[in-house]
């Protein structure tokens, strides 16, 4: 008996402040294998299915690192090697492609627009300074053969290499 009420003040462990284990990282999901961040890309076009069952978690933070990385690069081509970003592969359409170029770009987003109901019209709305977001967007050009395509990280890695 226990301040004139009777039962056990334990925490699911041997003793009355004991606790049972919490595992691995006890204020993480069960599934630890998951990252804990997902970061979704900047893109001006909506992901297709395939590339979003392809999608890599966190492809914007690793663009980001590739990007500071081949800036800083004293040998791009070596740093292309080392992230084995192939100079030559096959598209999933089967097309041949060789590396051109790559392309880093400083976009800033300095305004917002909010659609009108129906669709019709928009709001625009210039982004105080604390919120303009700057970022790096990196593009591979390959030739077809025909054409250059613009490829983002994960579909030049994702090319069958030739």
């Amino acid at each position: 008996m226990h301040g004139g009420h009777e039962h056990d003040h334990s925490n699911g462990g041997g003793g009355p402040l004991a606790t049972g284990p919490a595992g691995v990282g006890h204020n993480r999901p069960t599934d630890a294998r998951r990252p804990v961040q997902w970061q979704t890309p900047h893109r001006e076009d909506p992901p297709t299915a395939e590339e979003g069952r392809r999608a890599e978690t966190d492809l914007d933070l690793v663009e980001a690192a590739f990007v500071e990385g081949f800036l800083g690069a004293s040998d791009a081509t070596s740093f292309l090697r080392l992230a084995r970003v192939p100079f030559e592969g096959t598209a999933s359409d089967g097309a041949k492609l060789a590396l051109l170029r790559v392309e880093v770009d400083s976009v800033a987003d300095v305004g917002s627009i909010t659609p009108h109901l129906g669709g019709a019209s928009f709001r625009y709305d210039p982004l105080p300074a604390r919120m303009v977001s700057r970022r790096k967007r990196l593009r591979l050009v390959y030739f077809d053969g025909q054409k250059p395509r613009m490829l983002d990280l994960a579909e030049a890695l994702s090319l069958a290499i030739s």
